[in-house]
C-alpha cells in the first residue's frame, strides 16, 4: 500500500529534510502589511471568505464581526479598503461568525450566507443571512415570507457550499452545533432545507466542514465535530453516504476545528488536514479504501487551533500549512516531497499574543503572491492583520480559475497541474474548513527547472478537461 511505503522512509525523510536546502527557510518568512488596510480599529471578528462581491471581475476579502460592522475589502490604488456600506450587509447587530459565499441562483454571481450565532449552542435570538442582489443592491433571502419558516435558528460555527447534483447549482450546508445540521437549496426564490430528506441533519457539535472530490468523483462532504464522531459523507450522485467508520476518520475522542484538503504528497489526491481543538492535529492520507494519520509529531502536537491553510506562499512549488491558533503562536510547516513536513521558523504572523479566529488566502493584488488575512476576536478586540511572503528569490507560478457553465466559481472543483516534477492536486475552495473560505482559484507556485505538461480540471460531476498551458505567470479563467 502507498502510505505504508511512505512509513519506510520516514524516519530517513525527516531527517535529511533538516538539511535540504529549501529556498524559503529563512526565519523572515512572512512581512506585515497591514498598513494598507485603510481602517484597521480593534474589534471582534470570525469569519473570512474571498469572493467577488461587487462583479467587477476582482475578488474580495468579506470580513464578519461578531457585534461589529460586516466588511468587504477591496484592493483599491494600493489600500484595502470597505466597499459596501448598505445595513443589510454591515449587520451591525447580529453576531457573524461563519461565512461562504457561491452561487444558488444561476446567475453566474456568488451568493452571501452570513452564519450568526449569539449562544454556544442550541437555540439562538438571530437568525442567519442569505444575502442575494438585485439591480445593485442586496436583500436577503430569509425575509422572503415564504421563506421565514425555513429560518436558521440554531446556533453553529461553519457553512460550505456543496454542488451536489453536479449541475452547477449549490447549496448551503450549515454546520450547527447542538441542533439539526441544515442544507438549504434554492428553488425560484424558495429556500428549501434538504437536510432531512438527504438524512444529513444530524445533532451534534459541528465545528468545520469542507467539500470537493474526497473519495468519489461527485463532491463529498468531510464534517469535523465537537464532542463527537466526525461525519464523512459520499456523494452517491446527489445523496449522501456516511462513511466515517469505513474509511476510519471519526476521531470521536477529539474536537474538530480548522480543516482543509490538501495534496500532501504531491500524487494527485487530496487529503484531509484535520486539527482538533488541544488535541492531536491528523492528516488523513487515502490509502487504499481507508484513510491514514500519517501526522508526523512536530505537527501533530496539541494547539489552541482555529484555521488551518494550505497555499504555496512564496510561489517555490512546495505548499506550506498554515496553523492559526488563538492565543497561542501560530505555526507554519512546508509540505516537502513524501508528505514530510518540514517546520518553518517565522517570526513576523507568529502573533504571541494573537487572538486568531479565522484567516484565508487570495492574490488580492493580482501580482502573482498570495496575501493572508488573519482575523481576531472572541476573547478580546484587535485590529486585522495582512501578511505576504517576504520573497527574496522570484518564482514562476500559474493560477487556474474554473467557472462553471453559468460562468460562477466551480467550488468544490478540483485542478491538478501534471508536470516534469509532480503530479499536484488542488481544490477550489468550497468554505468553511472553519468559519472561513479561500479565494475560488487553484494557485500553484511553479519550482525549479519544472515543465507543466498538461492541467487538468476535474468539475463538480466528475467529468475532466485538460488544458496545455502555453503561457505561465498568470491567471487562467476556464469555462466548463
Amino acid at each position: 500500500m502507498f502510505i505504508k511505503k511512505v512509513n519506510y522512509l520516514y524516519k530517513f525523510l525527516i531527517i535529511f529534510s533538516l538539511i535540504l536546502p529549501i529556498n524559503s527557510s529563512r526565519a523572515e518568512f512572512f512581512k506585515d502589511i497591514s498598513n494598507i488596510i485603510t481602517i484597521n480599529e480593534s474589534r471582534l471578528s470570525y469569519g473570512v471568505s474571498v469572493t467577488d462581491i461587487n462583479s467587477d471581475g476582482n475578488n474580495e476579502f468579506i470580513v464578519t464581526g461578531f457585534g461589529y460592522p460586516n466588511l468587504a475589502l477591496s484592493y483599491i490604488d494600493g489600500k484595502l479598503k470597505n466597499i459596501i456600506q448598505e445595513d443589510i450587509f454591515l449587520d451591525r447587530e447580529r453576531k457573524t461568525i461563519g461565512v461562504a459565499a457561491c452561487d444558488i441562483d444561476k446567475d453566474g454571481f456568488e451568493e452571501v450566507y452570513f452564519l450568526n450565532t449569539d449562544t454556544y449552542s442550541g437555540d439562538k435570538k438571530y437568525s442567519d443571512r442569505l444575502l442575494d442582489k438585485k439591480q445593485k443592491k442586496f436583500f436577503d433571502l430569509f425575509e422572503i415570507e415564504e421563506n421565514k419558516t425555513s429560518l436558521n435558528l440554531t446556533a453553529g460555527r461553519s457553512v460550505v457550499c456543496v454542488d451536489r447534483n453536479g449541475n452547477g447549482v449549490y447549496g448551503f450546508y450549515v454546520a450547527n452545533y447542538g441542533g439539526p445540521t441544515r442544507f438549504y437549496e434554492l428553488n425560484n426564490n424558495l429556500l428549501i432545507d434538504k437536510a432531512p430528506k438527504l438524512k444529513i441533519d444530524r445533532v451534534t457539535g459541528g465545528r468545520a466542514v469542507v467539500a470537493g472530490h474526497i473519495i468519489s468523483d461527485n463532491t463529498d462532504i468531510f464534517a469535523a465535530n465537537e464532542r463527537g464522531s466526525n461525519f464523512l459523507y459520499k456523494n452517491n450522485n446527489g445523496s449522501f453516504t456516511e462513511l466515517s467508520n469505513e474509511y476510519e476518520v471519526q476521531d470521536k475522542y477529539e474536537n474538530g476545528r480548522g480543516t482543509t484538503l490538501s495534496d500532501v504528497f504531491y500524487r494527485g489526491q487530496l487529503d484531509i488536514v484535520s486539527s482538533n481543538w488541544n488535541g492531536n492535529h491528523r492528516i488523513f492520507a487515502l490509502d487504499g479504501n481507508e484513510f491514514r494519520d500519517i501526522a508526523q509529531p512536530d505537527f501533530n502536537q496539541p494547539t489552541r487551533i482555529r484555521t488551518v491553510i494550505s497555499a504555496d506562499f512564496d510561489n517555490d512549488g512546495f505548499d506550506e500549512i498554515f496553523m492559526n491558533n488563538i492565543g497561542q503562536p501560530n505555526k507554519l510547516f512546508k509540505i516537502l516531497d513524501n508528505g514530510v513536513l518540514k517546520k518553518i521558523d517565522i517570526q513576523v504572523g507568529l502573533e504571541y499574543f494573537g487572538l486568531g479566529t479565522g484567516a484565508a488566502v487570495s492574490d488580492i493584488d493580482n501580482d502573482g503572491i498570495l496575501e493572508l488575512l488573519v482575523a481576531h476576536g472572541e476573547s478580546g478586540m484587535q485590529p486585522l492583520s495582512l501578511y505576504k511572503a517576504d520573497i527574496k528569490e522570484k518564482f514562476n507560478y500559474i493560477r487556474i480559475q474554473p467557472l462553471n457553465k453559468f460562468g460562477a466559481p466551480a467550488r468544490g472543483a478540483t485542478v491538478t497541474l501534471i508536470s516534469n516534477l509532480r503530479k499536484h492536486s488542488k481544490t477550489i475552495d468550497a468554505g468553511s474548513g472553519y468559519l472561513c473560505q479561500m479565494e475560488p482559484v487553484a494557485h500553484f507556485g511553479l519550482r525549479k527547472g519544472e515543465k507543466i505538461r498538461s492541467v487538468v480540471i476535474q468539475w463538480t460531476n466528475g467529468q475532466k478537461k485538460s488544458l496545455k498551458i502555453s503561457k505561465i505567470n498568470k491567471t487562467i479563467k476556464v469555462k466548463q
